[in-house]
This record gives structure tokens, C-alpha cells and sequence, in this order.
């Protein structure tokens, strides 16, 4: 079965963030860590990995991006916390 995935990334802690979704997790952080992808990541800097979650289904993982987006900073950065304290960058954990 595919898996999805809905990740954040960080300039620093508590820096700029940045919400996506993915089915290919490596593949995708790598390119935003090596500024492969054009856009707001690679022009604020934002590749410190620092949470993701996996889903099932694409339709379950693209409404959860979109209710995040839509989240207040203070809820993101509890999130990110209570997974990720330190804001670890938690590619080699994949990889």
C-alpha cells in the first residue's frame, strides 16, 4: 500500500515554516535541502526537517495539509513539539 506523508520544514527554530505533502518523503526532502525546487522554500531557506505523519490515503494526507496551513503559528509550533523538541532536523532518521 502507497503512503503519504504531510511534512514540516523550518528555517530555524521557531523560524519560517513551510507545510507539504508527499508520497515520496526522502525523495522530496532531499530536494527541497538541496534547492532543487523553486518557490518559497528555496528562497526563505526553509530545509530543517522537523515533523511529518503518515497517511493511507492522498485524500486524507492533502486535507490534512490544508487544515495545517490553516492553523495559527502557536498550534504548528506545538505540534512540532511535541514530536520533535530539540527541532531536530530529522532527515538522517529516514534516510
Amino acid at each position: 500500500m502507497k503512503q503519504y506523508y504531510v511534512y514540516i520544514l523550518a528555517s530555524k527554530k521557531n523560524g519560517t515554516l513551510y507545510i507539504g505533502v508527499t508520497s515520496d518523503l526522502i525523495k522530496r526532502i532531499y530536494e527541497h535541502k538541496q534547492k532543487l525546487i523553486a518557490g518559497f522554500t528555496k528562497e526563505h531557506d526553509v530545509h530543517t526537517f522537523v515533523y511529518y505523519e503518515q497517511h493511507n490515503e492522498i485524500d486524507e494526507a492533502i486535507l490534512r495539509e490544508k487544515q495545517m496551513k490553516k492553523w495559527n503559528r502557536k498550534w504548528k509550533i506545538r505540534l512540532i513539539e511535541e514530536k520533535n523538541p530539540e527541532w531536530k532536523d530529522l532527515y538522517n532518521e529516514i534516510v
